[in-house]
């Protein structure tokens, strides 16, 4: 079989890419060897939100009291949940098939290796081989759990975000390993329906790659909501007996033991390089990352590599965008390279997190001089409305040009308001052009305008 462009993995990397290619005119086939979308249509971004959508509605009837609405003994049926958020993968994946059927792509289900110039080698789950040609191949194999070596995950007792969302029984008690968006996802679910749970982390605070702000102001909420927190702190051994783990922690005060019915190891992720045939075709890889050009070559002809495996955020919305920046550079097309500097990070929790650009750490250590501005939605008409008045808008500008440097929000529906910002900054957008747009009233989102107007030291509101 031959084709114009051969794509490894059906990720949002790969899947975007084949449907772009396609559109291009070119003959396209996609191999996967397990589920059309990916992780994180199948395992991640997708069902992970159902499941935090189960937990918000119990945490909305267990507070129905505050609107004025009396319900009693609302149960929580685990297996349900789960259930759900599997419905939900699923019929996203049955889109990803009609989309490929649409775009009249091909499907080749099996294990894709390299095998020379222009050949890929496929093995099905019957061990059966056939050879796919390609003028052009993208590698898009994405990212699993990472193990942390002391701590291997065996799928029943130290588990990865893949089982936890479909444990066959909800625990009683869990220790979440890691407080990126991954851990604090999960930690946000599983205590809203009752498990007691305990965040540990290496770094001085959760959410290390946020602002400041941020994190103080999540970290007060999380307490707030009976999770403990664990910050300069690793997990040094696991020993299970019995359906029960005793965890062995080092402190800053010394080590101690927490025992639990589950361990949730969210240290990060880990690419899929091995049995690519990378090393056969010179692909040159560094720390666990394929080196690639702003276009995404790599360093052997015709072989391309987009989404987790390259250096950048392993994001699904950034594996998207590397997938039509380099079917389009293949085409022909001259497209502008992906600035990394402007991709918005979003953490799904109850509040949400969002944010965008520097922090404002990071501002001052390059030298800016700072206009920072910040609105609390408890000052906002309709977070009082809506009964969520946690959270913040704060926006860093460039005191000289008005540049806008970042954006950082914390509180309902913020992960639908950061497009805002990362628009207006693609747009190289001043303060004062946002100060002057107006915002509806009441909303969420006229909390940027209101941040803004403090940064320029004209808020009317606060």
């Amino acid at each position: 079989m031959k084709f114009d462009i051969a794509i490894i993995g059906s990720g949002p990397g790969g899947y975007v890419a084949a449907i772009r290619a396609s559109q291009l005119g070119k003959k396209v086939a996609i191999i996967e060897r397990e589920n059309l979308g990916g992780i994180c249509l199948n395992w991640g971004c997708i069902p992970t939100k159902a499941l935090l959508k189960s937990a918000q509605v119990f945490d909305y009837i267990n507070h129905s009291d505050d609107y004025g609405i009396s319900i009693k003994d609302a149960k929580v049926d685990f297996d349900g949940m789960v259930k759900r958020s599997r419905g939900v993968a699923d019929g996203m994946s049955k889109g990803i098939a009609f989309l490929m059927k649409k775009n009249k792509i091909e499907v080749i289900n099996g294990t894709g290796k390299l095998a020379g110039k222009g050949k890929i080698n496929v093995t099905d789950d019957k061990g059966k081989s056939s050879t796919v040609e390609a003028d052009h191949i993208i590698l898009a194999t994405g990212a699993r759990s990472r193990e942390l070596p002391n701590i291997p995950i065996d799928g029943k007792n130290v588990v990865g975000y893949r089982d936890a969302m479909v444990l066959p029984k909800q625990p009683k008690e869990m220790i979440v390993i890691g407080s990126g968006a991954i851990g604090m996802e999960f930690a946000y679910f599983y205590s809203t329906i009752g498990t007691k749970v305990t965040i540990v982390e290496f770094m001085d605070r959760i959410l290390p790659v946020e602002d400041a702000d941020v994190s103080k102001a999540m970290m007060m909420n999380y307490k707030k909501k009976g999770i403990e927190i664990m910050t300069n702190s690793s997990v040094e051994k696991v020993e299970s007996k019995g359906g029960k783990s005793t965890v062995t922690i080092k402190t800053k005060k010394g080590t101690e033991t927490k025992e639990c019915d589950i361990v949730l190891s969210a240290a990060g992720v880990q690419t899929n390089l091995e049995n690519l045939g990378l090393e056969e075709m010179g692909i040159k890889h560094d720390k666990g990352k394929v080196v690639v050009d702003d276009f995404y070559k790599t360093t052997a002809p015709g072989v391309y590599a987009i989404g987790d495996i390259v250096p950048g955020p392993a994001l699904a919305h950034v594996a998207s965008a590397e997938g039509i920046i380099c079917v389009e550079a293949i085409c022909g097309h001259h497209p502008q390279a992906l600035n990394y500097g402007n991709i918005p990070g979003c953490t799904y929790t109850h509040p949400e997190v969002a944010s965008v650009g520097l922090t404002e750490e990071q501002a001052k250590e390059k030298g800016y001089e700072l206009r920072v501005g910040k609105f609390p939605f408890s000052a906002s008409g309709k977070a009082s409305a809506s009964g969520h008045k946690d959270g913040f808008v704060k926006v860093i500008f460039d005191k000289k040009y008005g540049e806008w440097l970042g954006c950082h929000m914390m509180g309902e529906g913020v992960t639908d308001m950061i497009a805002e910002a990362v628009v207006a900054r693609n747009l190289e957008t001043t303060g004062m052009e946002v100060l002057k747009s107006v915002h509806p009233h009441p909303t969420m989102s006229e909390a940027v305008m209101e941040a803004v107007a403090q940064a320029y030291e004209e808020c009317i509101h606060l």
